[in-house]
């Protein structure tokens, strides 16, 4: 049974949050989309807030907390720079949600309790130039070398690959075996061979840093292989499960900054001589998008109270992932519609919506994608 309501601590943190966001992110929107500037300094009040590790135990550096609470923080986050809810999703949900789920208690502790206390940012390397959707065709090797792997090939459109402390990072350990032949390695910053290359220049999330990795016979011990060889791809699906919830609340996020935005703006634009949220073509455009995101906002608490009970949530993250990131996108055109020829000038904060929304369709799994995984398990029950 789901309860449709956040309980009093949800609410505060949802409070927390969200006053941090509009007094400490807010302000400087703009500046850091145009300049591309990862607001690092704010990395200890990260920290701080316990946003660098909300789903990790205590033990471990962690707040301890659930998907309903992990969710609220990247919505709230999300409402106000969705860059910055992006970068703290990849580190969350993927660099360290990977040694969490798949790392030793040596891994853990040496490197979650790190990532969870927010010291540093993490990474996380599956795409490739040639393989994104398709991992089975990663090109990144790992070749087995005394005591360990050495690695060579590329990752590119990897979510704070010029900060992190911390990368996993995928490669073919074993070329006839598939996707049954990939696996995860921690890399640690400064590691021989392992260096950061191209920083994209993108349409959109341009406060979040995206680069590419380098590895040039990249030595990795075999203390940093996560698991055993060949679990790489088995453990990036469990995590991409989670963070395709992550994933979704940015996109409910950034529906509800564009929605908000929209309604502002039609109460305050006047046209033949009353605001034009009295006109009809408004309402309706400001209806349909209240109505999306609650669906889209109850899709994601759907598919967060399943993985809080341990429950496979495949089909409802996807589902999720897919009807939200659709949804922002939506939104955010209809709110630079709503704001006419003002949505399309950076005065206003129609089109950054817009630009960031379109990269929720696209990471962590393109729509199409979800609608792959999603068939396939309603054609298994």
């Amino acid at each position: 049974m789901m309860d449709f309501e956040l309980n009093e601590d949800q609410q505060q943190i949802k409070r927390t949050i969200r006053e941090f966001a509009e007094a400490e992110i807010k302000p400087h929107v703009t500046e850091w989309d145009e300049s591309q500037h990862f607001p690092i300094e704010l990395l200890p009040q990260f920290a701080e807030l316990g946003i660098m590790g909300v789903l990790f135990p205590e033990q471990y550096g962690g707040a301890g907390l659930g998907y309903i609470e992990y969710s609220t923080i990247i919505e709230e986050l999300a409402r106000v720079d969705p860059s910055v809810a992006l970068s703290i999703a990849a580190h969350n949900s993927l660099c360290a949600g990977h040694i969490f789920v798949g790392g030793s208690e040596e891994q853990k502790q040496k490197y979650l309790v790190p990532l969870a206390r927010g010291e540093h940012l993490g990474a996380w390397g599956l795409t490739e130039p040639s393989s994104g959707s398709d991992a089975s065709s990663m090109r990144t090797t790992g070749a087995r070398s005394d005591g360990g792997w050495v690695i060579n090939g590329s990752k590119n459109f990897i979510t704070n690959a010029s900060f992190a402390g911390t990368t996993v990072s995928l490669a073919i350990t074993d070329r006839t075996a598939g996707t049954h032949g990939i696996s995860a390695f921690i890399i640690e910053r400064g590691t021989k061979g392992f260096s950061i290359s191209k920083k994209e220049n993108k349409l959109g999330m341009r406060a979040s840093d995206t680069a590419s990795l380098s590895f040039d016979d990249c030595f990795i011990s075999d203390a940093n292989l996560i698991g055993e060889a060949g679990q790489g791809f088995i453990q990036a699906m469990k995590v991409l499960d989670g963070g395709r919830i992550s994933i979704a609340a940015l996109a409910v996020g950034t529906a509800q900054g564009a929605y908000e935005a929209a309604i502002k703006y039609a109460k305050e634009r006047h046209q033949f001589g009353r605001p034009i949220a009295e006109f009809q073509a408004i309402q309706f455009k400001l209806a349909d998008m209240a109505t999306q995101i609650d669906a889209a906002r109850l899709l994601t608490l759907r598919a967060a109270t399943l993985k809080n009970q341990g429950k496979n949530t495949t089909r409802e993250s996807s589902m999720a992932k897919l009807y939200a990131s659709e949804v922002a996108v939506r939104a955010a055109e209809e709110c630079v519609q709503i704001h006419g020829g003002y949505g399309y000038i950076k005065d206003y904060p129609a089109e950054k919506f817009w630009r960031d929304s379109k990269l929720c369709t696209i990471g962590e799994g393109t729509s199409e994608v979800q609608r792959v995984v999603i068939a396939r398990q309603i054609l298994r029950s």
